[in-house]
């Protein structure tokens, strides 16, 4: 187990790989089709966008967390 203090960076690291991934399949699907050569491209670009997509997601938390909290009510009470 990893210490808490990781956290944010393992969430990054897993929610960034896991929508990069999809992202880049549905790129290349519709680049190219389901044809031969199709798993290729997909793994050749999908190791290219992930540390760019683990950058923003990093980077980019603590200011969608603030945006978030100012964009919805909170509950009564707090």
């Amino acid at each position: 187990m990893l210490p808490a203090r990781f956290a944010p960076v393992l969430f990054s690291l897993i929610l960034s790989g896991l929508m990069s991934f999809i992202v880049t399949g549905v790129a290349t699907w519709k680049a190219l089709g389901f044809g031969a050569g199709f798993g290729g491209a997909w793994m050749q670009s999908w190791p290219v966008s992930w540390p760019i997509a683990f950058a923003v997601a990093f980077i980019a938390a603590p200011l969608v967390r603030r945006l978030v909290v100012k964009l919805v009510k909170q509950p009564a009470g707090n």
